[in-house]
């Protein structure tokens, strides 16, 4: 996410973490069946869309960045997988 201006308004910043909580569920769909068996992907999903919604703007940068971690773990878990 880029660094917050002073010239960037409330609904800049509100698109800013939409735009970024697309993106980070669209990389979760595109793990596959074997992150869909863990419950980290569950997890993920919970921090993505519930836990999103219900924080305040200034929260929901924390949140997507603890889901885009999570579903870098999980991407790399999958990979050992058999």
């Amino acid at each position: 996410m880029p660094p917050r201006t002073e010239t960037q308004n409330f609904r800049q910043r509100y698109d800013a973490l939409e735009q970024r909580r697309v993106e980070l569920m669209e990389r979760l769909a595109s793990l596959g069946e074997k992150a869909k068996a863990s419950p980290a992907y569950g997890r993920a999903r919970t921090l993505l869309n519930q836990t999103f919604r219900k924080a305040s703007l200034a929260q929901r940068a924390a949140i997507l960045e603890a889901a885009g971690w999570l579903i870098a773990v999980l991407d790399k878990t999958t990979m050992l997988l058999p």
